[in-house]
């Protein structure tokens, strides 16, 4: 039975690389629903995380960090990833940090002024790391770009002031029935969590440019009733690449498929047998066809 009372949105969450935004969505949600670590453009692709009450159901879009110049194709994709979350949002949540800088031209804004009708909430993520006179500074400057936005001072991190970003989002949800099904938390399926969670942990294991040249497939995924059983092919740009990711002695891998495991395990709350195998593609991240093979594609 339909409720008349029950209202809908879809929150658009954006902002420059690294300042906050998926570990809002963290937050909010009470799960882990998208990886994050200390390097930038962690997130790579649209991610929808669902919050539900009784009388309310809130889509939040995680999505990359714009980019101003992209290097590769890939990044040109996450960055239409980033604008694609404007044709759909009741709400944009535009997150910002003390320490984020923007050139008074920056594409992003461009997007914000085409969407003045739409609610829109500037959230000063990590206001903790700056004093009072230095933030009130900052709001200034804000408000001057965006008069009619309002203004939240928060940390994600530490959920300070989330209750104050929320009650901004559900007071402009409109009366609408739940998009998705309730007891959902995301659009995407295990089998992508699973190759986040890798990526994640490989992000966290090695350094300079190999994460960042680095995708990662579930080949096989087979849920037996005691154990979960995975294959999943991790893609490198370059065959120097691949010795970096394996190590001497195999090594690397090793203490790779060890802590992605765990996470694993703890995400799928089952034990987990993972194989990890590496395959060189030479130059992924501009090459149409593999992009879209990988999902990098509207």
């Amino acid at each position: 039975m339909n409720n008349p009372k029950h209202k809908a949105a879809f929150v658009s969450i954006i902002g420059r690389p690294n300042v906050g935004k998926s570990t809002l969505i963290n937050a909010i949600l009470g799960e882990k629903l998208t990886i994050v670590t200390s390097k930038p453009q962690t997130t790579r692709h649209r991610i929808l995380g669902i919050y539900n009450e009784d009388d309310l159901q809130l889509v939040f879009s995680d999505t990359p960090g714009y980019i101003v110049d992209p290097s590769y194709k890939m990044q040109e994709q996450m960055n239409q990833f980033s604008i694609s979350t404007f044709r759909d949002a009741d709400m944009i949540v535009l997150v910002t940090d003390p320490f984020d800088e923007y050139a008074d031209d920056d594409p992003l804004f461009k997007q914000l002024n085409k969407k003045k009708h739409i609610p829109f909430v500037i959230a000063l993520n990590k206001f903790d790391l700056r004093d009072d006179a230095a933030l009130d500074e900052l709001e200034a400057m804000w408000q001057q770009r965006f008069p009619h936005a309002q203004m939240i001072r928060m940390s994600a991190l530490y959920k300070l002031n989330l209750d104050k970003l929320m009650s901004a989002i559900k007071e402009v949800a409109p009366l609408h029935p739940p998009y998705y099904d309730k007891e959902q938390l995301s659009d995407r399926n295990e089998r992508f969590f699973v190759s986040e969670l890798i990526r994640e942990t490989i992000l966290e294991q090695y350094r300079q440019e190999i994460p960042y040249s680095v995708q990662v497939e579930i080949y096989s995924f087979v849920d037996e009733p005691t154990i979960t059983k995975i294959e999943a092919y991790i893609f490198v740009a370059r065959g120097t690449q691949k010795s970096i990711i394996i190590g001497k002695g195999g090594v690397a891998i090793k203490k790779l498929g060890t802590a992605a495991r765990e996470k694993i395990e703890t995400f799928l709350q089952k034990k987990v047998f993972l194989h990890l195998l590496v395959k060189v593609k030479e130059g992924w991240r501009d090459d149409d066809k593999q992009l879209k093979s990988f999902g990098y594609n509207n």
